[in-house]
């Protein structure tokens, strides 16, 4: 595990160096807790002065990496952890989909097709051509470091279906190797079956559904406020696809089956799991691709997005954004920014709260007779610095407090400094940023 402190010093200027490198033998949530927190430690920093906590890792340590969260959170209420808009949303929503067993195969199905075609042309010189896998849409395997190369990957699958059967067939029967006939062979069966076709389907639109909500995260130039707009839309309509899209879905399906003679099942009829000669489930085929696949991906899709823009999320970042300088603090929001305060307690009781309120009041007077330190702000940091200059200190705090949280909207000085500038303040606070990975993946 790599760790990184991001902190605000010096009238607004927000560094993240690099603090060092932990090795665990266990990737529990609990060892990790322990391992940063000792890390700090050594540092001589508080785990009190906690404001913030942010992890990226490989999909299968999502689940360790959500429990280290709950439990900094248990012993410090004002490490929130939000959404780091520069981590790809559209991935971890593949990873969530992955969750879902035959989602998982289908998208490895998709994969190590790609890669048997791809090895295919490299032996027989044609990679560029790819016998109607024209260059303009050609296939790509999906990247796990691009948030759109899933989305684009689906979209060209289904759209290139056609030549990709071709190929695959041309493998079978002229492949060089017995063991690309063989594969060329079980892959086609299993992408000209319906249940491969209907997944296909289903995880292209919920992929697209979320696309714009990655692109207006990805934004370098983000708006928050614009950011949560499509988020609330994105949830709007994989809830309005729950509720109306099952037939529109089926009709579409349908129609690609019958252009690619694909065989559809009766939707009456038992489904029958695996091949054919296993006994029937207790399920029709409906009901099994309906409950079992549709409703179930949806669901894990809107969970994800809830879980990782809640309530308190939501809060933080609209109050973010009322402090954005940008466009002449066209999104400030004095309640917004107050609801901000009440989640760090320590830094806002009662009668910081009450002061703040005053200076907002003040800030707002300022705005309002053009001081000329809070014009032509490009950032939150800038801010900053405007506010130490109108002394402003209450405002400043909470300033400063957005500042380390990692959203990747503010201009960060990484560096692999000593901590000596850390050290020199005890009212310093700070995010905590890890980068977690498995051994094998790092020896990969």
């Amino acid at each position: 595990m790599a760790l990184a402190l991001r902190y605000v010093y010096k009238k607004g200027q927000v560094n993240e160096p690099f603090i060092g490198l932990v090795r665990v033998h266990d990737t529990s949530a609990k060892l990790l807790k322990e391992a940063i927190l000792s890390l700090l430690m050594k540092h001589s920093l508080s785990p009190s002065k906690i404001r913030g906590q942010g992890y990226d890792g490989a999909s299968n340590m999502q689940e360790k990496m959500n429990g280290l969260k709950a439990l900094i959170l248990q012993e410090t209420p004002s490490a929130h952890c939000i959404h780091c808009f520069a981590h790809q949303l559209q991935l971890t929503l593949v990873a969530v989909a992955k969750k879902h067993k035959e989602v998982e195969t289908s998208f490895s199905i998709v994969a190590n097709v790609l890669n048997v075609i791809g090895a295919s042309f490299k032996q027989t010189g044609e990679v560029q051509s790819g016998k109607g896998l024209n260059q303009e849409r050609g296939l790509q395997r999906p990247s796990d470091t691009r948030w759109g190369s899933h989305c684009k990957t689906l979209d060209n699958f289904v759209v290139l279906f056609a030549s990709t059967v071709h190929v695959l067939g041309v493998i079978e029967y002229e492949g060089q190797e017995a063991n690309d006939r063989l594969q060329a062979e079980a892959f086609l069966s299993k992408i000209n079956s319906f249940e491969f076709v209907f997944l296909l389907h289903l995880m292209l639109k919920v992929l697209l559904m979320s696309n714009e909500l990655s692109k207006a995260l990805q934004n370098k130039e983000q708006d928050i406020v614009n950011a949560m707009i499509f988020l609330n839309l994105t949830k709007e309509r994989l809830q309005q696809m729950r509720d109306e899209g099952w037939k529109p879905l089926m009709d579409e399906v349908y129609l690609f089956c019958t252009k690619h003679d694909i065989l559809v099942p009766n939707m009456k009829e038992f489904y029958i799991p695996g091949k054919s000669k296993r006994k029937p489930s207790s399920v029709t085929y409906s009901h099994h691709l309906r409950v079992e696949h549709f409703y179930t991906v949806i669901d894990l899709q809107v969970k994800e997005l809830n879980r990782r823009f809640d309530v308190v999320s939501g809060n933080l970042l609209l109050g973010m954004a009322s402090l954005n300088p940008a466009n002449s603090f066209a999104n400030f929001d004095k309640e917004r920014i107050m609801t901000l305060a009440k989640y760090y307690p320590d830094e806002f009781g009662e009668l910081k709260l009450r002061d703040l309120s005053h200076q907002l009041d003040t800030f707002i007077l300022h705005m309002q007779h053009g001081d000329p330190r809070l014009s032509d702000l490009k950032g939150i940091s800038d801010l900053a610095k405007a506010l130490v200059e109108a002394n402003l200190v209450e405002t400043y705090s909470l300033v400063k407090l957005t500042l380390i949280l990692l959203i990747a909207t503010a201009t960060v000085e990484r560096a692999f400094s000593s901590m000596k500038s850390i050290r020199e303040s005890d009212e310093i606070e700070v995010c905590v940023h890890g980068s977690i990975r498995e051994y094998d993946e790092i020896k990969a």
